[in-house]
């Protein structure tokens, strides 16, 4: 699976998906720092169309006006439910980002399946 940041997202979702992260910024960058304050390392925040059977529903469309649900998770999750393969973690966590100043996304839209880490707003 690639970590990178994939121009192939900018035509279709990223326009939504920074529409939404904008409204929700502030809550997820306040999330990171509680997930991480406990000790748990790399935080994941899944962008879904519709619920999806993992992570911990954090903020629903219809409470936020969002087209995203948001949940929460972190790595371990994600290769204990086979998302991150056990031999890729060691290239996740090289690509993941300060998690202080990026955000990271798993976009998930049927099929679709894709990692991307976004800025959080400067205040």
């Amino acid at each position: 699976m690639d970590y990178a940041n994939d121009p192939e997202l900018s035509g279709k979702y990223l326009g939504t998906i920074t529409k939404d992260f904008a409204i929700v910024a502030d809550t997820l960058k306040e999330a990171s720092y509680q997930i991480r304050r406990n000790d748990i390392k790399y935080p994941i925040f899944i962008f879904s169309r519709v619920p999806v059977p993992f992570g911990s529903l954090l903020l629903s469309p219809e409470e936020v006006a969002t087209e995203w649900y948001v949940l929460a998770s972190y790595l371990d999750v994600f290769v204990q439910q086979g998302l991150v393969a056990e031999e890729l973690v060691e290239d996740f966590q090289r690509a993941y980002k300060d998690p202080d100043e990026f955000c990271c996304l798993f976009v998930v839209d049927g099929e679709f399946t894709k990692f991307v880490f976004v800025p959080y707003p400067e205040d």
